[in-house]
């Protein structure tokens, strides 16, 4: 019973849609209604708005590794995976958007940052040299959230290695539409405005 406050926490902390907030606060109106429809970073960078793109990119990640901190630092180890988890499944399941939110990468990388931070950075630079070559966010982000649990396995151990593949397939079951449309040839590159 002591874990449940920290998992709703984590729920509450991974449920803020910032890309939402901060493009209704900067004028641009609802992003869920421009490209994808999503309300993470990758769709923000669609408006045009660079900067407004890096911030939410910033701020998913944070909530996410704020949930884990939050519950390490105040209670254990067991409650602060769970904490990240459950920051994963807020994000993607927001009760405040009658649970459509986003994809749940760059959460997914504040929390595996905040669990362990040599794997969270590993999985993260896999993204980079994906994007740099394909440039697709979400063939990287399939990429580095497949190799995460083997880099968290190795250097963090089992715990953190099952909650980087718990995040993983939430990660993987989010991106349906998008592995479809990476086998057809017509996801959208990095930047590219979707119709």
């Amino acid at each position: 019973m002591s874990l449940l406050p920290w998992i709703g926490l984590g729920y509450l902390l991974g449920s803020i849609p910032f890309g939402l907030i901060l493009t209704r606060a900067a004028g641009l109106g609802d992003v869920r209604k421009i490209g994808s429809g999503n309300i993470g970073a990758t769709n923000v960078l669609r408006t045009g708005n660079k900067k407004l793109a890096a911030a939410t990119l910033l701020l998913d990640g944070a909530k996410g590794a704020a949930a884990v901190l939050l519950a390490r630092h105040f209670a254990s180890e067991p409650a602060a995976l769970l904490a990240g988890l459950a920051a994963v499944l807020g994000h993607l399941f927001p009760v405040w958007l009658g649970f459509k939110g986003g994809k749940g990468v760059a959460t997914g990388y504040g929390v595996l940052i905040a669990a362990s931070w040599p794997a969270g950075l590993l999985a993260g630079a896999v993204w980079l040299v994906m994007a740099k070559l394909a440039r697709i966010s979400s063939a990287a982000a399939l990429a580095s959230f497949a190799l995460a649990p083997i880099l968290a396995w190795v250097i963090a151990g089992r715990d953190t290695a099952l909650l980087a593949l718990a995040v993983a397939a939430l990660i993987f079951i989010r991106h349906q539409a998008n592995i479809a449309r990476l086998l057809d040839g017509t996801e959208p590159r990095i930047g590219q405005k979707q119709s």
